[in-house]
Formats: structure tokens, C-alpha cells, sequence
């Protein structure tokens, strides 16, 4: 089994973290009602997809 030889320092260890950072999602716009959705998701404030109705959406609660 590999056993370090030398422990490895903190700037070290952070150093080769810094590239896991959490990024934003991307959203994209519902061609039908312009809101920000995931991309190749149903919309889910109309349910449309791919420019056709996929889902009905209950209208208010």
C-alpha cells in the first residue's frame, strides 16, 4: 500500500481545492413564458417543452 512520505502542507492541499468552488446554475429562458428554467426541463411555471405542452400546470392554489 502507497504511504506518503512527507505530509502534504496546507497551501498545498488548498491549492489543488481551489478548483472545486461551486459554480451558478445556468438557466435558460421558456420559449413560451420567457421565465428562467433549466435547460431540458419542463418549464415549470407553463409546462411547456421543446415547444409543446408536456404537463398541465394547476393555475394558483
Amino acid at each position: 500500500m502507497a504511504v506518503p512520505r512527507n505530509r502534504t502542507s496546507n497551501a498545498r492541499k488548498n491549492s489543488r481545492r481551489a478548483h472545486h468552488a461551486k459554480s451558478p446554475k445556468q438557466l435558460a429562458t421558456c420559449a413560451n413564458c420567457k421565465n428562467p428554467t433549466l435547460p431540458h426541463r419542463i418549464c415549470i411555471s407553463c409546462g411547456f417543452y421543446d415547444g409543446r405542452k408536456a404537463v398541465d400546470v394547476a393555475v394558483g392554489n
